[in-house]
């Protein structure tokens, strides 16, 4: 059995599982190795985490089908656990272009991605109905028999279109345009996620640290939430000590921050890949 074949497998497993289980979001391989030494089971990427990180913008020129997939390829490539990319709008204006993006997916080794349906331009943010199923079809087709779990996101919550029954609509099309999970950020509350659980066929993704309120993962799984993830948040909270610690040295001139910190041996034990050591 192949890597990709044991991981897919494992991945799969555990959206056929009870409850739900976290998926975090890693932005590179060394959050990638320390989210799989703390016992996750498998990871998603970060198109925001990443981008942070690369000092750009989270948007849909921010970062090219290139740079997103060379970065997932790099997390798969850091740890043996399962990983599914954030694949955003599919990098292009055509369903066969959406289609390719999840041929160097899987080519890449990832077992998993999700296809949004926003559109990027604020004057008209999500796609027309006809149109963001079209693109689910040609995602699908283009990794069908393949080691690859689609999922299909509709972004409305995100863009201010507050309309469950639309949300509910286009879920419901994206699973029978062949989605193997369904995923809606940005639901207002518990009742909004049991109606979208109960409604559709799939496993449910539900994003958690985007914004309030804000769920346990006992709760969400009450609610019949399948997979949890966490979309930048980690990220932005490692920038957010990285910038407290940086205020401390500003404003106080103390460095008591690093007393919060990893210790150097232990992230040096975290990233050894078997190399010898060639520090002088």
């Amino acid at each position: 059995m192949t890597r990709t074949l044991a991981r897919f497998q494992a991945f799969k497993a555990l959206h056929e599982g009870a409850g739900c289980f976290v998926m975090p979001n890693a932005w590179d391989a060394g959050s990638a190795r320390l989210l799989a030494s703390m016992g996750f089971q498998a990871l998603a990427t970060t198109s925001a985490g990443y981008a942070f990180c690369a000092g750009k913008r989270d948007s849909f020129a921010g970062l090219s089908r290139g740079e997103i997939l060379a970065n997932a390829a790099d997390i798969v490539q850091a740890t043996e656990l399962p990983v599914s990319a954030d694949l955003e709008d599919g990098f292009g204006a055509t369903p066969e272009e959406c289609g390719e993006t999840m041929r160097l997916a899987v080519e890449c080794g990832l077992v998993g991605g999700s296809l949004e349906d926003a559109t990027g331009n604020a004057d008209a943010p999500i796609r027309a109905f006809a149109d963001a199923v079209e693109r689910v079809e040609a995602a699908a087709e283009a990794v069908k028999g393949k080691p690859f779990l689609l999922t299909a996101r509709s972004e409305n919550y995100l863009w201010g279109r507050h309309d469950l029954d639309d949300t509910i609509r286009r879920l419901q099309a994206f699973s029978e345009a062949g989605a193997d999970v369904l995923y809606a950020p940005g639901l207002p509350d518990l009742d909004a996620i049991r109606t979208v659980c109960r409604e559709v066929d799939r496993p449910v993704n539900v994003v958690m640290g985007l914004k309030e309120p804000s769920f346990s993962v006992q709760q969400l799984a009450e609610a019949g939430v399948r997979r949890v993830s966490v979309g930048g948040s980690f990220a932005r909270a490692a920038f957010g000590g990285l910038k407290q610690a940086a205020q401390e040295v500003l404003g106080q001139g103390t460095f008591s921050y690093a007393q919060k910190a990893m210790p150097g041996a232990e992230l040096f034990e975290l990233m050894f890949d078997g190399r010898p050591d060639e520090r002088t």
